[in-house]
């Protein structure tokens, strides 16, 4: 066993072990290859802390990993099940190598009793915060279909993607002062390592606006979609506009060979379109 920090390099082979992690137990689903994808080209991540990660190797197959989410203080922690003696180890070094002033938070799955042993025995303590992974099963058609006059449309990631970032900042509410919006969003690229355009989907008021945005991830060896982001502008909520992105990018990740899809939510909008809670994940805490 070879304990490293990450570099670059290594991108493909954690994408690859949180692939792996995912395979026969979705406990760590929460935290699949799609969230670290997403995370490392957003401007609101640590990317100059990046040696920070902890990866444990086993030959050239990476076994275990302690990832910062976003920043310090709060961090991924997980083993492949072969390999849970390692656990321990991880979470020690995490705690040590990720935690900020106010110490390190991990989230884990209710159900995952031996990690949950582990954490408590170095002592870390559950507190209020949680995440929930809501799963849907792709195995029907969904019906997408967008008002009257609107039309959908694949954004081009190199010439679109600053009118994506303005429909996602108003659909998630930071207001409609576009000058505001130029000043204080830096630009999020769309196009990540494993990007498919056609997972990616606005819908196109008459006028030309964009009204809403979703956003899927999916690659090759796995048999499953990740929901991440979704929104509708303020001015054109309640016409089915985000359902009918959702259903949309649902079909098409079906036909991409997409057994189920995943999103962390618990809002009662997702249980409409037919999600259900699945797993819920508690953090716990060390100071």
């Amino acid at each position: 066993m070879e304990f490293r920090h990450y570099t670059d390099a290594d991108y493909e082979t954690v994408c690859g072990f949180l692939i792996e992690l995912n395979r026969a137990d979705r406990s760590h689903v929460n935290w699949n290859w799609a969230r670290f994808e997403w995370m490392y080209e957003h401007p609101y991540f640590a990317k100059d802390m990046r040696d920070a990660i902890g990866l444990w190797f086993d030959g050239d197959r990476i076994v275990g990993a302690a990832i910062y989410d976003m920043y310090f203080g709060e961090a991924f922690t997980g083993v492949l099940p072969e390999y849970a003696s390692l656990y321990p180890d991880v979470l020690r070094c995490a705690y040590h190598a990720l935690k900020d002033d106010s110490g390190l938070a991990i989230a884990i799955c209710d159900e995952n009793r031996s990690e949950i042993e582990t954490a408590e025995k170095a002592g870390f303590a559950p507190v209020e915060a949680s995440e929930t992974i809501m799963e849907i099963d792709l195995d029907a058609p969904l019906p997408a279909k967008l008002p009257d006059g609107f039309r959908l449309y694949e954004p081009d990631p190199d010439t679109d993607f600053r009118a994506v970032q303005w429909a996602i900042w108003q659909g998630f509410d930071h207001g409609e002062d576009r000058a505001q919006f130029e000043r204080e969003e830096a630009p999020i690229p769309q196009k990540r390592k494993h990007f498919r355009r056609e997972l990616n989907l606005c819908a196109v008021c008459p006028n030309g606006e964009y009204a809403g945005f979703v956003c899927l991830w999916m690659q090759e060896g796995t048999d499953y979609a990740y929901v991440e982001p979704l929104c509708t502008i303020p001015q054109q909520r309640g016409k089915g506009i985000a359902k009918a992105l959702v259903y949309e990018g649902l079909n098409r990740a079906a036909r991409l060979g997409a057994k189920k899809a995943y999103v962390i939510s618990d809002l009662p909008f997702y249980e409409a379109l037919g999600f259900r809670k699945t797993y819920h994940y508690t953090f716990y805490r060390k100071e």
